[in-house]
Formats: structure tokens, C-alpha cells, sequence
């Protein structure tokens, strides 16, 4: 099996091979976490070395720019681990994302990586969180664009939910057309990744969870176009400002610029692989109840990026069995307004 590596390598990697190289690390490296978490470096480097982390990937591992916890690496890990050894997955790389970080495009290192065991490739990128939503008089549970407070499962919520998932198929779609320059225009087509998980993060699929790249077509009218393929029935296609929002907010899905969603299209066509995002349910409560008893998260063997707990206070986690009938309930009491037309574009006709 010929697996792709970013952009620049092919390597050839078969399921049998990738299962015997990992097989040694399967059993050590689901230790329990207690030790990496709140460590120092050299603990960090001790428990790191006792899960089976490589000495070049261990370089790595910290909470400076650039860096992966070692919690979020471990996790990623054996997540890894399990699924190539289940015959599941047999690309040679996999991700992670700690949700905890602030997202700060070119200043604060990335908090969504991108390893590749076998080249000894590791690479940090931005990528934005769920902004969840705001129901006024009711609940809020809206994220801020810098640091993530809120988590949760439920369907509408539009909040990242920690856990495991594996990469599902891509698919590309025409959003419109946007000037790139005078008198010419591109189509804008983008392809999103479905994300399928398991226990807090089964309902990946029906929330339509996955990746793309952080930007959109705003401000969309029609234009006449009859000899575009894209045209609909009269004649028209959307016509829009592409808008790059990599340092926002998304409805719930992981987003990564323009640049670096090519390599990760490229890694993932054909070759489904895993992602752990941190915090889970259970790290959000307890970091929460640390927080609550006045104590250090560190302190109490927890993990969550200090520059964002300083900006949250405390994190919350909304499980889908609390907040979706909340939501039931305020679409009933709100109900949409009926869908306007989209415009013609000024000019057009």
C-alpha cells in the first residue's frame, strides 16, 4: 500500500508492517497519564520514554510555541496505536489537537498537529474551535475567538467536542465565484472531511463534524453566468467575497488555513486515519472542579493551557442529554424566519 506524506514523500507501508512496528508500543503505551500531567520536564521526558514515545518526537513535547503537551501526545498516541493494530487505519501519519491552547495564527505555534512517526515529522498548525452559541435570556455557551471555554456533544450546539475520531471520506463542493483579480474570477470549491467518533464523539456524523479550510464566501448574490458548469436552471451562479476566518471560529468543525488543508487533504485521500482532540468531557469537569476548590490544575495531576484558563476562569462542558432539549425548547419558542432569496448581483441582469 502506497500511503501519501504530506505533499513532498510517498512511502510504501503495508498493514502488516505498520501493525508489527506499533505492536510493541500497544501495551505501554495506554499507561496511565498521571504521571505526564502537571510533570516537569525531566518527569515529562521519563514518562514519556515509559510510554514508548520516540527520543526525536519527545523534543517536542512541552507547552511552549510549537509544542504538544505530553497528555494530548499520549493520548493521540495510543489512539493511533489502537487502530492501526485493529487493522482500522494504515496511514503512516496521524493528528492531534489540543483545544485547550489559544488559537493565535503565527503567534502562539499551532495547537493542531500533524505526525508522521516513520519520517521523524512533526508539524504544528492553527486550527479554530467551535464558537457555540449565545440564547439569549436562556443559556450561553458561546466561545470567545482566542480561547475556548465551552465544550459539548449536542446536535446545533456548534461546540468542539473532545475525544477520538478517524478520518472518513472528503467532499468537495462549488460555494460561488469571487474576484481573484480585475475582470477575472475563480470558482471556490471546498472540500470537507468527515470526521467519524466513538462514545462522546459518536454523533460526529450526524452533527456533520470534520475539517476544512477556515474560509467562506460573505456577502453571495446571484450573477448571471448560463455558460459556467456551475449554473443552476435560470442561468446563475453565487457570486461573493472569499473571506479568510482562520483566526475565528467555527460551527462546531475543526478549520485550518488555505495553505496547510492541502497537506492534509493529501495525507487523508484514501487513507483514513485517527484524531484526539483534547479536553474530553471528563477532563473539562474535573479541571472545573479544580478551579472551583481554588486549586491548580498542575497541582492536582490535570492539564489545561494556562494563558487560556487565566482568560476562561473555568472551563464548562454541556453534554447533549442537558443541552439538547434546551435547544428543542428555544427553536420552538424562536422559530426561524422563513429563508429570503438570495439577491441578484447589482449589474446582473
Amino acid at each position: 500500500m502506497k500511503a501519501a506524506v504530506g505533499p513532498y514523500l510517498t512511502r510504501t507501508i503495508g498493514p502488516v508492517r505498520l501493525k508489527s512496528r506499533l505492536a510493541k508500543g500497544v501495551g505501554i503505551v495506554c499507561l496511565s497519564l498521571a504521571a505526564a500531567f502537571g510533570a516537569g520536564p525531566s518527569e515529562a521526558l521519563a514518562a514519556g520514554q515509559a510510554a514508548g514515545i520516540p527520543g526525536w518526537l519527545m523534543t517536542y513535547v512541552g507547552e511552549g510555541q510549537g509544542q504538544i503537551a505530553l497528555p494530548v501526545l499520549q493520548r493521540a498516541r495510543a489512539l493511533y496505536v489502537q487502530k492501526a493494530s485493529q487493522g482500522t487505519i494504515g496511514n503512516p501519519c496521524y493528528f492531534a489537537m489540543d483545544a485547550t491552547r489559544p488559537n493565535d495564527p503565527g503567534s502562539s505555534g499551532g495547537r493542531f498537529y500533524i505526525i508522521c512517526e516513520s519520517q521523524h515529522s512533526f508539524r504544528a498548525i492553527s486550527a479554530g474551535h467551535g464558537g457555540g452559541r449565545n440564547l439569549r435570556g436562556v443559556a450561553d455557551f458561546s466561545n470567545g475567538r482566542r480561547c475556548a471555554r465551552h465544550f459539548g456533544n449536542a446536535q446545533d450546539s456548534e461546540l468542539t467536542t473532545g475525544g477520538a475520531y478517524v478520518t472518513a471520506e472528503t467532499k468537495t463542493s462549488f460555494k460561488g465565484y469571487y474576484r481573484v483579480a480585475a475582470n477575472q474570477d475563480a470558482a471556490f470549491l471546498r472540500s470537507f472531511i468527515q470526521f467519524d467518533g466513538v462514545g462522546e464523539t459518536a454523533n460526529a456524523r450526524q452533527r456533520a463534524i470534520g475539517g476544512h479550510a477556515a474560509v467562506a464566501l460573505k456577502g453571495v448574490c446571484l450573477r448571471k453566468a448560463p455558460s459556467s458548469p456551475y449554473a443552476n436552471q435560470d442561468g446563475y451562479v453565487p457570486f461573493g467575497k472569499l473571506v479568510d476566518y482562520a483566526g475565528g471560529r467555527s460551527n462546531g468543525c475543526t478549520s485550518w488555513s488555505l495553505g496547510d488543508v492541502r497537506q492534509i487533504l493529501s495525507l487523508v485521500k484514501d487513507y483514513p486515519t485517527t484524531l484526539y482532540i483534547y479536553p474530553e468531557a471528563a477532563d473539562v469537569s474535573n479541571v472545573a472542579r479544580a478551579v472551583a476548590a481554588g486549586q491548580s490544575p498542575a497541582r492536582a495531576g490535570l492539564y489545561w493551557n494556562d494563558a487560556c484558563l487565566r482568560e476562561i476562569g473555568a472551563p464548562r462542558y454541556w453534554s447533549r442529554q442537558v443541552l439538547e432539549p434546551v435547544l428543542a425548547q428555544y427553536r420552538l419558542d424562536h422559530p426561524a424566519p422563513p429563508p429570503r432569496p438570495t439577491p441578484i448581483c447589482e449589474g446582473s441582469e
